[in-house]
């Protein structure tokens, strides 16, 4: 339609010129057809045959003794110049046009650089990952989340920087390059959490800023299953576990008060680390930002995050980039596309079978949390707890 308009534009004016009376003149309206080719297409071979449909119109007119020389003269300088003057128009455009798609290009590289895809598998596990941006065109927001295959275990990082959009990816760099650094070198959970506070102060520093600050939620997941975690200020995440008809529920872990967030008070002398969960072979862990839990519709109501998940997984086995998709459409529909914060996701499954002899008891591990005594053995930490 956009390429024809152009020229039922000529056909209109022509037929608008034949049956009007005499003496009213239309046909300098042939001189728009090479700018609607111009605001239509952008292609300059369309503003070219434009204006040559335009000149050819004129033709039938003047032979049916309703144009004059003088009208006939003006109206073909009126469409040259129209025509000219949309060609210059048309090859500057598609020059700005390069350049913005170049610019985006640019723009979407540097943003995956800082927000990583996950990798679908990473020690023993399966992952996916999912956000969501208020700011259009912006693929990363204030939201951010890694995971990383260390000697330690799988350690994931998943936070929310004060504010949104744009506006806090500074912030959610400082982060993600101190934790990508930590979770190897550092042995413990704790002393993570500390090199994150380290790079969050010099970032805030930088920037003079007093009054920023992040949520995080740190995990390490062995691989016999046990998660551990440090939370400030973070949504607590779910478990997709299997219930004995082979059904998938959705089960918040972890109720206990977190720290506060990094950037408003310094962390405490002692970081107690939780011990979260148990995932057995086949379970999974769905860790969110609170823009979803958060986000309402349009008569307000919270999104039902527990019963979507559960509907996403309906049967086992849980497939987490399954899980992201719905839970994204679904957040979308809920909110008719309006977003009010940014989202993320992330699910990982347990897939690794459980070590020989160093694994829990079924049901040996509360959902609750109990710091971790340094001077316990793994054993004795695992049978101490008490039961679901």
């Amino acid at each position: 339609m956009v390429f024809a308009l152009p020229g039922l534009w000529v056909l209109a004016v022509v037929a608008a010129e034949l049956l009007s009376p005499r003496g009213t003149h239309l046909v300098q309206l042939l001189a728009a057809a090479p700018a609607l080719a111009c605001a239509g297409t952008g292609r300059r071979q369309c503003v070219l045959l434009a204006g040559v449909c335009a000149l050819l119109a004129l033709v039938p007119l003047g032979s049916a003794g309703r144009l004059d020389a003088a009208a006939r003269l003006g109206t073909c300088c009126a469409v040259v110049a129209v025509a000219a003057l949309a060609h210059l128009l048309t090859a500057g455009r598609r020059r700005l046009l390069r350049e913005l798609e170049r610019a985006r290009e640019v723009a979407a590289a540097a943003q995956r650089t800082l927000l990583r895809p996950l990798p679908p598998r990473l020690g023993g596990m399966t992952l996916a990952g999912g956000h969501l941006s208020v700011s259009e065109g912006a693929l990363v927001g204030g939201d951010l989340y890694e995971a990383l295959a260390t000697p330690h275990g799988v350690r994931v990082v998943i936070g929310d920087v004060r504010g949104h959009g744009l506006g806090a990816i500074g912030t959610v760099s400082a982060v993600l390059g101190s934790f990508r650094e930590a979770a190897h070198d550092e042995p413990e959970l704790p002393g993570v959490l500390r090199r994150l506070e380290r790079a969050l102060q010099r970032q805030l520093g930088e920037r003079a800023l007093g009054e920023e600050f992040v949520t995080v939620l740190l995990l390490e997941v062995g691989p016999d299953g046990l998660v551990k975690a440090l939370n400030c200020g973070h949504p607590w995440p779910y478990r997709l576990s299997r219930t004995p008809g082979h059904r998938v529920r959705a089960t918040a872990v972890g109720r206990g008060d977190p720290l506060p967030p990094l950037g408003l008070f310094p962390l405490p002398a002692e970081l107690p680390v939780l011990r979260l969960t148990w995932l057995a072979p086949g379970d999974a862990l769905v860790l969110h930002t609170d823009g979803a839990e958060d986000a309402r519709d349009a008569r307000g109501e919270f999104f039902p995050l527990a019963r979507v998940l559960a509907d996403a997984a309906p049967v086992t086995p849980v497939v987490p980039a399954a899980v992201v998709e719905r839970v994204r459409t679904a957040l979308l529909r809920h909110t008719g596309g309006r977003l009010s914060d940014d989202m993320a996701l992330m699910v990982l499954r347990r897939d690794r079978c459980r070590v020989p002899g160093t694994a829990p008891r079924p049901g040996a591990l509360t959902s609750g949390a109990r710091p971790l005594d340094p001077r316990e053995t793994p054993s004795r930490r695992l049978e101490d707890t008490a039961p679901l």
